[in-house]
């Protein structure tokens, strides 16, 4: 066990290595930027909300308000863990990702209350067709947004959660379901510029406002959390080299905007 523990803490700091010798190649050379979100609807998007089918926007979840996707639950009664994804049409394996963010002031009393001021972006995420009527939480990799909750007490964003996969953190599998970072904590109506830099299965940069608070390496199948899905899609140890994005609901308001991305 000591041995293949020190194996992987030697590979992941070559991979550290190699990632920001990329890195600094990447942002020195003019890569061309897609825009993934047109401002005005939202065409090559796909909705996947628990309890419906694929393509199912259940009252209208998410929708396109001043220039920004918006979750929003005025068509709902309670929230039923009506977990949900809106999913863009193609999967991407090295890749930056840009976009910002912020809460708005509508939660659901009847959501779970880790959700409180809490949102997130799925990436390397199962094909959203893939994904069971019945099944909670997409397998993928998220960078959680989080917001203040208590004045005074810290609560920082850009952190790692986990559904149905695990990463390697400071040198070994990490089983937290979630790995905070050390980015400030941000009220919950300031607009927050977010980032991930991504290579396929090897290293995953967070970034808040152009810093980066987090990195880990080796995302793959695994762990627990995601409920009700086909087993064939979740074959634990497989790495997770490529993936869709998702832009998630789960009880709070959110706004998404300037969601841009270039292929490494």
């Amino acid at each position: 066990m000591k041995t293949h523990i020190l194996f992987i803490a030697i590979l992941f700091f070559f991979s550290c290595q190699k990632a920001e010798k990329e890195q600094i190649t990447t942002e020195s050379t003019d890569s061309e930027w897609q825009v993934l979100f047109n401002g005005k609807d939202l065409t090559g998007w796909t909705p996947k909300i628990h309890h419906h089918e694929v393509g199912d926007n259940y009252a209208n979840t998410f929708r396109v308000e001043e220039g920004a996707i918006a979750v929003n639950y005025d068509g709902y009664g309670g929230f039923e863990d009506r977990f949900g994804h809106l999913f863009y049409e193609k999967p991407f394996s090295r890749f930056h990702l840009v976009w910002e963010y912020r809460f708005t002031e509508q939660f659901l009393e009847s959501a779970p209350s880790y959700t409180f001021r809490n949102s997130g972006v799925m990436f390397h995420s199962q094909a959203p067709e893939t994904i069971l009527k019945e099944q909670d939480w997409p397998i993928s990799v998220e960078y959680q947004m989080l917001a203040e909750e208590k004045e005074g007490e810290p609560r920082p964003t850009g952190n790692m959660c986990s559904p149905g996969t695990d990463v390697v953190f400071e040198g070994k599998i990490d089983e937290r379901h979630c790995i905070n970072s050390s980015s400030p904590t941000f009220q919950w109506d300031e607009w927050v510029k977010a980032e991930l830099i991504v290579y396929e299965d090897s290293i995953v940069h967070h970034l808040v406002n152009g810093d980066t608070v987090l990195t880990y390496s080796f995302p793959q199948i695994g762990g627990g959390v995601a409920n009700r899905f086909d087993p064939a899609v979740k074959v634990d140890g497989t790495p997770l080299k490529s993936g869709y994005i998702g832009l998630q609901s789960e009880g709070q308001g959110v706004l998404f905007r300037n969601i841009r991305i270039r292929e490494l």
